[in-house]
Parts: structure tokens; sequence; C-alpha cells
């Protein structure tokens, strides 16, 4: 193993998931609060469930890795609500930027564009590997 590879041993060894659940704090933290009362049932109550959603499916999709179809399945789920904070986060900033001019939005909307692409390596890389359970149990005598 060289240095950059890292043995992944938990859905937080994963960067994606690292990296999406830090973003989802700053966003609930500092983004959120910042938005306007009006939009409290919408985009506040939309952003809210979208960004929680990306390291929650990754984190129940890691558990169920040993199925190639139920992994991918979460990985999808995740990349799709990767875009559905993108579209979010920039209505955030096409409708309310004055209210919001103090948050690195640019940054945070790479930052979920980014994941969107590692979840989709990530599952192209998986689905390479074989059944971890198939392969570790003994083969039967026909």
């Amino acid at each position: 193993m060289n240095e950059k590879q890292v043995r992944i041993t938990s859905f937080r060894d994963l960067d994606v998931y690292q990296t999406t659940y830090a973003v989802c704090i700053q966003v609930m933290t500092e983004l959120l609060p910042k938005l306007p009362d009006s939009e409290r049932y919408d985009l506040k109550d939309q952003l809210s469930r979208s960004v929680k959603a990306v390291p929650r499916l990754i984190a129940e999709g890691y558990a169920k890795r040993h199925q190639r179809a139920g992994f991918q399945k979460y990985l999808d789920d995740a990349m799709a609500e990767c875009n559905e904070t993108i579209v979010g986060l920039e209505m955030c900033r096409d409708i309310y930027g004055t209210h919001v001019q103090n948050f690195p939005l640019s940054e945070v909307i790479d930052a979920y564009d980014k994941a969107g692409r590692q979840l989709y390596k990530l599952a192209a890389a998986w689905s390479k590997f074989k059944d971890e359970r198939q392969s570790a149990q003994p083969k039967r005598a026909s």
C-alpha cells in the first residue's frame, strides 16, 4: 500500500464522507440561519434535508457494501442529493445574495460537485470487486 492509499475500515475513512459531513455542518450552522423566515418550509427545509442525506446515505450504503446493487443504490441516491443540494445552494446565491454574502457558497457548491464525482468513481471502483461475503465463504461440495 503506498502512502496515498489508506485502508478503508469504516465509512468514516472515506474522503467523500468526511467532506460531505463537514460541509453539512457548515451549511446547517452558518448558511440556513441567514435565510429569511419566509423560506422556513421551502428552501431551508429542503436544503436541510439534502445536506444531511448525503453523509447518511454514504454511511448506510457502506454497511451494505457486500451487496453490489445495494451499495450502488445508496451511492446513486447520495449523488442525487449532491445535485439537489447544488441547486438549492445556487438558489440561495441567486435569490438571497445579500443575506448570504459572507458565506462561502462557491466553495461549498464546489465541494458538493466534487463529492458527486467522487461518489461516481467510488461506485465504478467498487463494482470491480467481488462480493466480499461470497469470496470469504468456503465452497460447498456439489
